[in-house]
Protein backbone atom coordinates (compact mmCIF):
# COMPACT_ATOMS: atom_id res chain seq x y z
CA UNK A 1 0.00 0.00 0.00
CA UNK A 2 1.22 3.00 -0.96
CA UNK A 3 2.25 5.39 2.14
CA UNK A 4 -0.50 7.74 3.81
CA UNK A 5 0.78 11.50 3.72
CA UNK A 6 0.16 13.44 7.06
CA UNK A 7 0.71 16.70 7.68
CA UNK A 8 1.43 18.08 11.59
CA UNK A 9 0.87 21.70 11.90
CA UNK A 10 2.77 22.30 15.39
CA UNK A 11 5.86 21.20 16.31
CA UNK A 12 4.75 21.49 20.33
CA UNK A 13 5.04 18.18 22.72
CA UNK A 14 1.85 16.50 20.86
CA UNK A 15 2.72 17.45 17.41
CA UNK A 16 6.38 15.89 17.80
CA UNK A 17 4.93 12.55 19.71
CA UNK A 18 2.41 11.58 16.61
CA UNK A 19 5.03 12.60 14.39
CA UNK A 20 7.26 9.79 15.18
CA UNK A 21 4.98 7.26 16.11
CA UNK A 22 3.47 7.98 12.75
CA UNK A 23 6.87 7.83 11.01
CA UNK A 24 7.64 4.66 12.96
CA UNK A 25 4.40 3.50 12.05
CA UNK A 26 5.28 3.80 8.00
CA UNK A 27 3.07 7.35 7.09
CA UNK A 28 5.40 9.94 5.61
CA UNK A 29 4.95 13.10 7.61
CA UNK A 30 5.44 16.20 7.14
CA UNK A 31 5.74 18.84 10.25
CA UNK A 32 5.31 22.69 9.58
CA UNK A 33 6.49 24.63 12.59
CA UNK A 34 5.92 28.72 12.62
CA UNK A 35 9.35 29.31 14.46
CA UNK A 36 12.98 28.43 14.40
CA UNK A 37 12.82 25.92 17.20
CA UNK A 38 10.43 22.72 17.57
CA UNK A 39 8.78 22.83 21.51
CA UNK A 40 6.29 25.76 21.31
CA UNK A 41 5.92 26.10 24.88
CA UNK A 42 8.15 23.13 25.69
CA UNK A 43 11.09 24.59 23.56
CA UNK A 44 14.29 26.22 24.81
CA UNK A 45 14.90 30.17 25.63
CA UNK A 46 18.43 30.88 25.03
CA UNK A 47 20.05 34.41 26.51
CA UNK A 48 23.43 35.12 26.42
CA UNK A 49 24.26 31.57 27.90
CA UNK A 50 21.51 30.68 30.00
CA UNK A 51 19.00 28.18 28.80
CA UNK A 52 15.45 28.33 30.34
CA UNK A 53 12.31 26.31 29.30
CA UNK A 54 9.59 28.22 28.39
CA UNK A 55 6.91 26.37 29.93
CA UNK A 56 6.89 23.22 31.25
CA UNK A 57 9.48 22.64 34.26
CA UNK A 58 7.85 19.47 36.58
CA UNK A 59 8.05 16.41 34.78
CA UNK A 60 5.68 13.88 36.26
CA UNK A 61 4.72 10.36 34.84
CA UNK A 62 8.03 9.81 33.70
CA UNK A 63 6.80 6.05 32.37
CA UNK A 64 4.74 7.99 30.01
CA UNK A 65 7.00 9.39 28.09
CA UNK A 66 9.05 6.35 28.29
CA UNK A 67 6.27 4.82 26.29
CA UNK A 68 6.51 7.19 23.95
CA UNK A 69 9.68 6.45 22.83
CA UNK A 70 9.05 2.86 23.18
CA UNK A 71 6.70 3.24 20.67
CA UNK A 72 9.40 3.88 18.15
CA UNK A 73 11.53 0.93 19.20
CA UNK A 74 13.53 3.56 20.97
CA UNK A 75 14.68 3.91 24.90
CA UNK A 76 15.04 7.52 26.71
CA UNK A 77 18.72 7.05 28.06
CA UNK A 78 19.82 7.47 24.64
CA UNK A 79 18.63 10.59 24.29
CA UNK A 80 18.45 12.31 27.33
CA UNK A 81 19.63 12.07 31.24
CA UNK A 82 16.58 12.30 33.25
CA UNK A 83 16.95 12.46 37.13
CA UNK A 84 14.01 12.52 39.82
CA UNK A 85 14.31 14.63 42.35
CA UNK A 86 13.74 14.38 46.41
CA UNK A 87 12.48 16.82 48.11
CA UNK A 88 9.73 17.34 45.53
CA UNK A 89 9.58 21.17 46.23
CA UNK A 90 9.13 23.39 48.58
CA UNK A 91 6.21 25.43 49.37
CA UNK A 92 6.64 28.47 51.81
CA UNK A 93 3.48 29.84 53.67
CA UNK A 94 3.60 33.16 55.56
CA UNK A 95 3.51 30.59 58.97
CA UNK A 96 5.41 27.60 58.15
CA UNK A 97 6.85 25.76 55.25
CA UNK A 98 7.16 21.91 54.32
CA UNK A 99 9.38 19.95 51.22
CA UNK A 100 6.71 17.03 50.24
CA UNK A 101 9.27 14.03 49.50
CA UNK A 102 8.59 10.52 47.86
CA UNK A 103 9.17 8.79 51.25
CA UNK A 104 6.26 7.88 52.66
CA UNK A 105 7.73 7.19 55.77
CA UNK A 106 9.66 10.71 55.95
CA UNK A 107 6.50 12.39 54.81
CA UNK A 108 4.18 11.83 57.48
CA UNK A 109 7.33 12.58 59.96
CA UNK A 110 7.21 15.81 58.52
CA UNK A 111 3.76 16.37 58.21
CA UNK A 112 2.97 15.21 62.02
CA UNK A 113 6.08 17.79 63.30
CA UNK A 114 3.99 20.66 61.26
CA UNK A 115 0.24 19.70 61.77
CA UNK A 116 -0.16 16.74 64.53
CA UNK A 117 -1.84 14.09 63.28
CA UNK A 118 -2.12 14.75 60.04
CA UNK A 119 -0.21 11.84 59.20
CA UNK A 120 -3.03 9.27 59.23
CA UNK A 121 -4.78 11.48 56.93
CA UNK A 122 -1.63 11.57 54.77
CA UNK A 123 -1.94 7.90 54.58
CA UNK A 124 -5.53 7.91 53.64
CA UNK A 125 -4.72 10.00 50.82
CA UNK A 126 -2.18 7.52 49.53
CA UNK A 127 -4.87 4.68 49.35
CA UNK A 128 -7.43 6.28 48.37
CA UNK A 129 -5.95 8.71 45.51
CA UNK A 130 -3.67 5.62 44.19
CA UNK A 131 -7.47 3.50 43.86
CA UNK A 132 -8.24 6.69 42.02
CA UNK A 133 -5.46 6.71 39.46
CA UNK A 134 -5.79 2.88 39.15
CA UNK A 135 -9.89 3.63 37.85
CA UNK A 136 -9.57 6.69 36.01
CA UNK A 137 -6.15 6.18 33.98
CA UNK A 138 -7.51 4.21 31.32
CA UNK A 139 -10.03 6.85 30.81
CA UNK A 140 -7.12 9.00 29.67
CA UNK A 141 -5.62 6.68 27.48
CA UNK A 142 -9.03 5.86 25.48
CA UNK A 143 -10.82 8.36 22.71
CA UNK A 144 -13.68 9.67 23.27
CA UNK A 145 -14.78 10.04 19.66
CA UNK A 146 -18.24 8.99 19.94
CA UNK A 147 -20.66 8.81 22.93
CA UNK A 148 -20.63 5.22 22.77
CA UNK A 149 -17.15 5.17 24.20
CA UNK A 150 -18.34 5.86 26.89
CA UNK A 151 -20.46 2.54 27.02
CA UNK A 152 -17.25 0.21 28.42
CA UNK A 153 -16.19 -1.52 31.75
CA UNK A 154 -13.15 0.86 32.34
CA UNK A 155 -15.87 3.96 32.52
CA UNK A 156 -18.47 2.21 34.38
CA UNK A 157 -15.65 1.30 36.98
CA UNK A 158 -14.33 5.27 37.00
CA UNK A 159 -17.54 7.02 37.31
CA UNK A 160 -17.95 6.72 41.03
CA UNK A 161 -14.48 8.24 41.59
CA UNK A 162 -15.23 11.48 39.73
CA UNK A 163 -16.46 12.82 42.98
CA UNK A 164 -19.15 14.93 40.62
CA UNK A 165 -19.87 17.83 42.28
CA UNK A 166 -17.52 18.11 44.62
CA UNK A 167 -14.16 20.53 44.16
CA UNK A 168 -10.67 19.53 44.76
CA UNK A 169 -10.07 22.06 47.84
CA UNK A 170 -13.15 20.04 49.22
CA UNK A 171 -12.12 16.67 48.16
CA UNK A 172 -8.71 17.46 50.56
CA UNK A 173 -11.33 17.59 53.18
CA UNK A 174 -11.67 14.19 53.79
CA UNK A 175 -8.01 13.76 54.57
CA UNK A 176 -7.14 16.89 56.29
CA UNK A 177 -8.73 19.46 58.76
CA UNK A 178 -6.22 22.06 57.94
CA UNK A 179 -6.97 24.22 55.20
CA UNK A 180 -3.15 25.31 55.19
CA UNK A 181 -2.62 21.48 54.98
CA UNK A 182 -5.27 20.72 51.96
CA UNK A 183 -3.84 24.25 50.35
CA UNK A 184 -0.19 22.02 49.91
CA UNK A 185 -2.18 19.62 48.25
CA UNK A 186 -4.49 21.53 45.99
CA UNK A 187 -1.77 24.47 44.24
CA UNK A 188 -1.40 21.42 41.67
CA UNK A 189 -5.05 23.12 40.39
CA UNK A 190 -2.77 25.55 39.02
CA UNK A 191 -1.10 22.83 36.46
CA UNK A 192 -4.57 22.89 34.81
CA UNK A 193 -5.18 26.95 35.49
CA UNK A 194 -7.93 26.72 37.27
CA UNK A 195 -9.18 27.34 41.43
CA UNK A 196 -8.79 24.60 43.70
CA UNK A 197 -12.15 25.88 44.86
CA UNK A 198 -13.59 25.11 41.16
CA UNK A 199 -11.40 22.30 39.71
CA UNK A 200 -13.24 18.94 39.87
CA UNK A 201 -12.61 16.76 42.45
CA UNK A 202 -11.06 13.95 40.24
CA UNK A 203 -7.69 15.97 39.66
CA UNK A 204 -6.50 15.43 43.43
CA UNK A 205 -5.04 12.74 42.51
CA UNK A 206 -2.38 14.95 40.45
CA UNK A 207 -0.69 15.63 43.96
CA UNK A 208 -0.86 11.46 44.07
CA UNK A 209 1.26 11.15 41.37
CA UNK A 210 3.69 13.47 42.56
CA UNK A 211 4.10 11.49 45.50
CA UNK A 212 3.95 7.76 44.72
CA UNK A 213 5.89 8.52 40.78
CA UNK A 214 7.80 11.65 41.37
CA UNK A 215 8.69 14.59 39.82
CA UNK A 216 11.94 14.29 37.32
CA UNK A 217 14.14 16.91 36.09
CA UNK A 218 15.66 16.66 32.08
CA UNK A 219 19.21 17.45 31.44
CA UNK A 220 19.48 20.68 29.62
CA UNK A 221 15.69 21.39 31.00
CA UNK A 222 12.64 20.28 29.80
CA UNK A 223 12.47 21.27 26.19
CA UNK A 224 15.73 18.85 25.73
CA UNK A 225 12.25 16.24 25.44
CA UNK A 226 11.35 18.29 22.48
CA UNK A 227 14.88 17.73 20.71
CA UNK A 228 14.99 14.60 21.12
CA UNK A 229 12.10 13.67 19.96
CA UNK A 230 12.90 15.78 16.47
CA UNK A 231 15.91 13.77 16.29
CA UNK A 232 13.62 10.52 16.54
CA UNK A 233 11.68 12.19 13.80
CA UNK A 234 14.10 12.64 11.15
CA UNK A 235 15.62 9.34 11.89
CA UNK A 236 12.12 7.84 11.28
CA UNK A 237 12.17 10.09 7.66
CA UNK A 238 9.68 13.16 9.48
CA UNK A 239 10.90 16.22 7.18
CA UNK A 240 10.65 19.13 9.48
CA UNK A 241 9.47 22.51 8.25
CA UNK A 242 10.83 25.39 10.26
CA UNK A 243 10.27 28.98 9.82
CA UNK A 244 7.02 28.05 7.89
CA UNK A 245 4.06 29.64 9.58
CA UNK A 246 0.44 28.39 8.14
CA UNK A 247 -1.71 31.28 6.62
CA UNK A 248 -5.00 29.13 7.05
CA UNK A 249 -6.22 25.40 6.49
CA UNK A 250 -8.20 25.05 3.11
CA UNK A 251 -11.08 22.93 3.21
CA UNK A 252 -14.11 21.42 0.82
CA UNK A 253 -17.06 21.18 2.32
CA UNK A 254 -16.66 18.83 5.35
CA UNK A 255 -12.93 17.79 4.48
CA UNK A 256 -9.71 19.66 4.67
CA UNK A 257 -8.19 19.62 1.16
CA UNK A 258 -4.39 21.24 2.14
CA UNK A 259 -3.11 24.34 4.53
CA UNK A 260 -1.95 27.43 2.82
CA UNK A 261 1.59 28.78 3.82
CA UNK A 262 2.53 32.24 4.74
CA UNK A 263 4.49 32.27 1.45
CA UNK A 264 1.65 31.59 -0.49
CA UNK A 265 2.87 28.04 -0.87
CA UNK A 266 0.01 24.90 -0.86
CA UNK A 267 0.68 21.51 0.89
CA UNK A 268 -1.37 18.87 0.84
CA UNK A 269 -1.39 15.54 2.40
CA UNK A 270 -4.27 13.02 3.08
CA UNK A 271 -4.66 13.55 6.96
CA UNK A 272 -3.87 16.62 8.84
CA UNK A 273 -2.93 16.54 13.13
CA UNK A 274 -3.83 20.09 14.26
CA UNK A 275 -1.13 20.60 17.38
CA UNK A 276 -1.69 24.15 17.30
CA UNK A 277 -3.60 26.09 20.22
CA UNK A 278 -6.76 24.73 20.08
CA UNK A 279 -9.34 28.30 19.82
CA UNK A 280 -6.54 30.38 18.60
CA UNK A 281 -6.38 28.03 15.77
CA UNK A 282 -10.07 27.84 15.29
CA UNK A 283 -10.00 31.66 15.12
CA UNK A 284 -7.64 32.01 12.84
CA UNK A 285 -6.59 29.29 10.77
CA UNK A 286 -9.91 28.43 9.18
CA UNK A 287 -12.56 30.98 7.11
CA UNK A 288 -15.52 30.94 9.79
CA UNK A 289 -17.93 29.67 6.91
CA UNK A 290 -16.11 26.36 7.38
CA UNK A 291 -16.86 25.91 11.02
CA UNK A 292 -20.29 24.71 12.20
CA UNK A 293 -19.36 23.78 15.72
CA UNK A 294 -16.39 25.97 17.05
CA UNK A 295 -17.65 29.13 15.57
CA UNK A 296 -16.57 32.60 17.05
CA UNK A 297 -18.99 32.46 19.26
CA UNK A 298 -19.04 29.68 20.78
CA UNK A 299 -14.90 29.94 21.22
CA UNK A 300 -16.28 32.88 23.36
CA UNK A 301 -18.81 31.42 25.34
CA UNK A 302 -16.04 28.37 26.04
CA UNK A 303 -14.00 27.92 29.48
CA UNK A 304 -10.22 28.94 29.72
CA UNK A 305 -7.58 28.48 31.87
CA UNK A 306 -5.64 31.51 33.75
CA UNK A 307 -2.32 33.21 31.84
CA UNK A 308 1.05 33.73 33.27
CA UNK A 309 3.73 36.51 33.79
CA UNK A 310 6.86 35.24 33.21
CA UNK A 311 10.29 36.79 33.76
CA UNK A 312 13.07 34.34 33.07
CA UNK A 313 16.34 35.82 34.94
CA UNK A 314 19.87 35.40 33.95
CA UNK A 315 21.85 35.96 37.25
CA UNK A 316 25.43 36.31 38.02
CA UNK A 317 25.25 34.19 41.27
CA UNK A 318 24.11 30.22 42.47
CA UNK A 319 21.76 30.71 44.77
CA UNK A 320 21.09 27.90 47.47
CA UNK A 321 17.72 27.47 47.29
CA UNK A 322 15.71 24.17 46.29
CA UNK A 323 15.11 22.97 42.33
CA UNK A 324 11.31 23.71 42.65
CA UNK A 325 9.73 26.83 45.00
CA UNK A 326 6.42 27.36 45.34
CA UNK A 327 5.23 30.75 47.94
CA UNK A 328 1.44 31.26 48.41
CA UNK A 329 0.23 34.73 49.08
CA UNK A 330 -0.74 35.04 53.19
CA UNK A 331 -4.31 35.42 51.92
CA UNK A 332 -4.35 32.69 49.27
CA UNK A 333 -7.88 32.35 48.23
CA UNK A 334 -8.39 36.22 48.00
CA UNK A 335 -5.03 36.03 45.16
CA UNK A 336 -6.60 33.11 43.46
CA UNK A 337 -10.74 34.75 43.24
CA UNK A 338 -8.49 37.94 41.93
CA UNK A 339 -7.05 35.80 38.74
CA UNK A 340 -10.07 33.66 38.31
CA UNK A 341 -13.14 36.10 39.45
CA UNK A 342 -12.42 38.83 40.24
CA UNK A 343 -10.03 39.49 37.01
CA UNK A 344 -7.46 41.75 38.32
CA UNK A 345 -3.76 41.86 39.54
CA UNK A 346 -3.65 41.06 43.31
CA UNK A 347 -1.74 43.35 45.77
CA UNK A 348 0.04 40.35 47.32
CA UNK A 349 0.40 37.42 45.24
CA UNK A 350 1.24 34.05 44.77
CA UNK A 351 4.23 32.89 42.69
CA UNK A 352 6.85 29.72 41.31
CA UNK A 353 10.55 29.90 41.30
CA UNK A 354 12.23 27.53 39.93
CA UNK A 355 16.00 27.25 40.85
CA UNK A 356 16.96 24.78 37.95
CA UNK A 357 21.17 25.30 38.55
CA UNK A 358 20.98 24.08 41.38
CA UNK A 359 20.40 20.08 40.01
CA UNK A 360 21.91 21.44 36.30
CA UNK A 361 25.00 23.02 35.62
CA UNK A 362 24.72 23.01 32.29
CA UNK A 363 21.80 25.78 31.94
CA UNK A 364 24.30 29.16 32.62
CA UNK A 365 27.62 29.42 32.83
CA UNK A 366 29.58 28.60 35.75
CA UNK A 367 28.72 30.09 39.42
CA UNK A 368 25.89 31.65 37.89
CA UNK A 369 22.06 29.84 37.51
CA UNK A 370 18.63 30.59 35.37
CA UNK A 371 15.66 31.77 38.10
CA UNK A 372 12.61 31.15 36.27
CA UNK A 373 9.81 33.56 37.80
CA UNK A 374 6.38 32.19 36.90
CA UNK A 375 2.97 34.44 38.48
CA UNK A 376 -0.38 32.85 37.90
CA UNK A 377 -2.23 36.18 36.65
CA UNK A 378 -5.43 36.64 34.88
CA UNK A 379 -6.64 35.72 31.26
CA UNK A 380 -6.87 38.54 28.54
CA UNK A 381 -10.77 38.66 29.13
CA UNK A 382 -10.18 40.12 31.99
CA UNK A 383 -9.81 43.70 30.03
CA UNK A 384 -5.75 44.15 31.77
CA UNK A 385 -3.84 46.77 29.76
CA UNK A 386 -0.17 45.12 30.12
CA UNK A 387 1.15 47.57 27.78
CA UNK A 388 0.67 49.88 30.99
CA UNK A 389 1.10 47.39 33.61
CA UNK A 390 3.87 45.13 32.41
CA UNK A 391 6.71 47.22 33.79
CA UNK A 392 4.77 48.20 37.22
CA UNK A 393 4.42 44.48 37.58
CA UNK A 394 7.61 43.67 37.43
CA UNK A 395 8.95 45.86 39.97
CA UNK A 396 5.93 44.44 41.91
CA UNK A 397 6.97 41.12 41.80
CA UNK A 398 10.62 41.67 42.33
CA UNK A 399 9.82 43.28 45.01
CA UNK A 400 7.96 40.53 46.73
CA UNK A 401 10.68 38.05 45.65
CA UNK A 402 13.04 40.21 47.76
CA UNK A 403 11.19 40.61 50.57
CA UNK A 404 9.75 37.05 51.08
CA UNK A 405 12.56 34.35 49.86
CA UNK A 406 16.00 34.54 50.17
CA UNK A 407 16.60 35.98 46.86
CA UNK A 408 17.10 39.07 48.82
CA UNK A 409 19.45 41.18 46.56
CA UNK A 410 17.92 39.48 42.90
CA UNK A 411 18.08 42.63 40.99
CA UNK A 412 21.61 43.57 41.19
CA UNK A 413 22.30 40.01 40.48
CA UNK A 414 20.37 40.00 37.06
CA UNK A 415 22.29 39.67 33.53
CA UNK A 416 19.99 38.57 31.33
CA UNK A 417 16.39 39.02 31.10
CA UNK A 418 13.15 38.14 29.15
CA UNK A 419 9.21 38.98 30.10
CA UNK A 420 6.40 37.30 29.06
CA UNK A 421 2.58 38.27 29.21
CA UNK A 422 -0.88 37.84 28.55
CA UNK A 423 0.02 39.57 25.41
CA UNK A 424 2.66 37.83 24.48
CA UNK A 425 1.19 34.70 25.24
CA UNK A 426 -1.54 35.42 22.49
CA UNK A 427 0.96 37.87 20.24
CA UNK A 428 4.40 35.75 19.63
CA UNK A 429 3.03 31.84 20.74
CA UNK A 430 -0.54 32.56 19.49
CA UNK A 431 -2.48 31.15 22.80
CA UNK A 432 -5.95 32.37 22.30
CA UNK A 433 -6.63 34.51 25.53
CA UNK A 434 -3.48 34.35 26.44
CA UNK A 435 -4.70 30.91 27.94
CA UNK A 436 -1.44 29.04 28.72
CA UNK A 437 -2.87 26.37 30.34
CA UNK A 438 -5.64 26.16 27.22
CA UNK A 439 -9.18 25.47 27.64
CA UNK A 440 -10.24 24.80 31.58
CA UNK A 441 -10.79 21.56 32.91
CA UNK A 442 -14.19 21.99 34.27
CA UNK A 443 -16.69 19.01 33.14
CA UNK A 444 -18.39 20.41 30.71
CA UNK A 445 -15.33 20.65 28.72
CA UNK A 446 -13.73 17.10 29.52
CA UNK A 447 -13.74 13.60 27.65
CA UNK A 448 -16.30 13.37 24.94
CA UNK A 449 -16.94 17.38 25.67
CA UNK A 450 -13.58 18.45 25.22
CA UNK A 451 -12.92 19.12 21.34
CA UNK A 452 -11.80 15.37 20.10
CA UNK A 453 -8.84 14.01 19.14
CA UNK A 454 -10.92 12.25 16.04
CA UNK A 455 -11.61 16.03 15.09
CA UNK A 456 -15.56 16.31 14.88
CA UNK A 457 -15.77 19.07 12.30
CA UNK A 458 -13.81 18.01 9.79
CA UNK A 459 -13.16 14.01 7.43
CA UNK A 460 -9.91 13.82 7.73
CA UNK A 461 -8.31 15.75 10.98
CA UNK A 462 -6.94 14.71 14.27
CA UNK A 463 -5.81 17.03 17.38
CA UNK A 464 -3.21 16.65 19.92
CA UNK A 465 -2.44 18.93 22.08
CA UNK A 466 -3.71 20.33 25.79
CA UNK A 467 -7.27 21.40 24.40
CA UNK A 468 -8.20 17.98 23.46
CA UNK A 469 -8.81 14.91 25.53
CA UNK A 470 -7.18 14.29 27.61
CA UNK A 471 -6.36 17.68 28.41
CA UNK A 472 -3.07 19.63 29.86
CA UNK A 473 0.42 18.98 31.06
CA UNK A 474 2.65 17.32 29.30
CA UNK A 475 2.24 13.81 30.04
CA UNK A 476 -1.57 14.22 29.30
CA UNK A 477 -0.61 15.99 25.89
CA UNK A 478 1.81 12.75 25.02
CA UNK A 479 -1.63 10.67 25.33
CA UNK A 480 -3.22 13.11 23.22
CA UNK A 481 -0.45 12.64 20.41
CA UNK A 482 -0.55 8.70 20.75
CA UNK A 483 -4.84 8.64 20.90
CA UNK A 484 -4.32 10.70 17.73
CA UNK A 485 -1.91 8.34 16.10
CA UNK A 486 -3.69 5.65 17.18
CA UNK A 487 -7.07 6.66 15.46
CA UNK A 488 -5.41 7.36 12.29
CA UNK A 489 -3.68 4.08 12.23
CA UNK A 490 -7.43 2.42 12.93
CA UNK A 491 -8.94 4.32 9.76
CA UNK A 492 -6.32 2.40 7.51
CA UNK A 493 -5.78 -0.68 9.13
CA UNK A 494 -2.07 -0.30 10.20
CA UNK A 495 -1.56 -2.45 13.20
CA UNK A 496 -0.59 -0.98 16.72
CA UNK A 497 -0.07 -2.41 20.17
CA UNK A 498 -2.51 -1.22 22.63
CA UNK A 499 -0.67 1.35 25.48
CA UNK A 500 0.54 -0.65 28.24
CA UNK A 501 -1.64 -1.11 31.65
CA UNK A 502 -0.67 0.98 34.56
CA UNK A 503 2.43 0.43 35.77
CA UNK A 504 1.81 -0.85 39.30
CA UNK A 505 5.02 -0.18 41.12
CA UNK A 506 4.76 2.99 43.19
CA UNK A 507 6.77 4.37 46.17
CA UNK A 508 4.49 2.78 48.87
CA UNK A 509 2.51 -0.43 49.36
Amino acid sequence: MKKKKVIVVGAGPGGLTSAMILAHRGFEVTVLEKEADVGGRNAPIKLNGFTFDTGPTFLMMNFILREMFEETGRKTEDYMTVTKLDPLYRLKFSNFEISPTGDPEEMKRRLAELFPGSDKGYERFLRAEKTRFEKLFPCLQKSYSSIIDYFCAPFFKAVPYFSLGRSMFQELGKYFTSDDLKLSFTFQAKYLGMSAWECPAAFTLVPYVEHGYGIYHVQGGLNAISQAMEKVCEEEGVVFHKSTPVRNVLVDGRTITGVKLESGETLTADDYVLNADFAYSMAHLFDPADLRKYTRQRLDRMKYSCSIYMLYLGVDTLYRIPHHNVFFAKDYKTNVEDIFANMKLSTENSFYIQNASISDPTLAPEGQSTIYLLVPVPNKTGGIDWSREKDRFRDHILDQVEKRTELTDIRKHIVAEKMTTPDDWEQDYAVYNGATFNLGHNLTQMLYLRPRNKFEEFTNCYLAGGGTHPGSGLPTIYESARISANLLCKKYGVPFNPPSPLPSKTTFA
